[in-house]
């Protein structure tokens, strides 16, 4: 394996699979195959599960809803998707701990970055909820800011489209894709890879991206290995 410790990141709308909305079974344990297959391999595997299938912050602030209950009201979300999968993992065999920003004793341990970093150790997926415990930070800064502080070798971002273009592939068949781009490229084109928020915490703190396809079976083992799928976003 090419990594040996990775935040894995994944939309909430993953989980709903062709639903849409809620969570759907069969898309929540091919998730947890693929994450117990790398876990199986000695990989240190950390998690952040967006809400979006619920409930989305900026959404409900759109529609009148005072932002910052949205966003709470997301990070709800979050540690809801953060059990399931949990749950899921623990019928895979796979020993796994959420970990929440907001105290919530009874359903999850509350964030600490040491014993977050002795869970890896111990070969433990560690699955971080309720964001960073603040309204107006997104998942992907939460992604950013925990990989950081756990020091994983990269961030793994799971997406529905494999890998980063210069405009939507899915409305412009002309799209060209990016095997490789940096941070700078990304903030200054305005290209939707994660907010701004999040590509600069990683690129001040040399923390590379890899977006890639989720729906392909393998394709999370494929990056850990380190081939060349979707796209890098480096500083370099």
């Amino acid at each position: 394996m090419k990594f040996k410790r990775i935040l894995l990141k994944l939309s909430g709308e993953a989980l709903a699979g062709t639903q849409g909305s809620g969570i759907d079974g069969d898309m929540l344990s091919k998730i947890s195959s693929e994450i117990t297959e790398l876990h199986k391999l000695g990989v240190e595997v950390a998690v952040v599960v967006g809400g979006g299938n619920i409930h989305r912050g900026v959404a409900g602030a759109t529609k009148g809803m005072d932002r910052a209950s949205s966003d709470y009201m997301g990070m709800m979300a979050t540690v809801i998707n953060s059990l399931a999968l949990q749950d899921s993992l623990e019928r895979e065999g796979v020993y796994t701990r959420v970990l929440s920003a907001i105290e919530m004793n009874q359903v999850a341990e509350l964030y600490i970055r040491r014993k977050a970093i002795r869970h890896l150790e111990k070969k433990r997926v560690v699955i971080f909820a309720a964001g960073t415990g603040n309204p107006y930070f997104t998942t992907d800064t939460t992604a950013a800011l925990r990989a950081n502080e756990i020091g994983a070798d990269i961030i793994m971002k799971a997406t529905k489209v494999d890998g980063v273009y210069d405009k939507d592939p899915m409305t412009n068949p002309d799209a060209v894709k990016y095997d490789k781009i940096s941070f700078i490229d990304v903030l200054k084109n305005g290209i939707k890879v994660m907010d701004s928020v999040a590509i600069s915490l990683c690129m001040d703190n040399d923390m590379d991206i890899m977006i890639f396809n989720m729906f392909e079976a393998g394709n999370i083992k494929r990056a850990v290995e380190g081939q060349e799928i979707g796209t890098l976003v480096t500083k370099k």
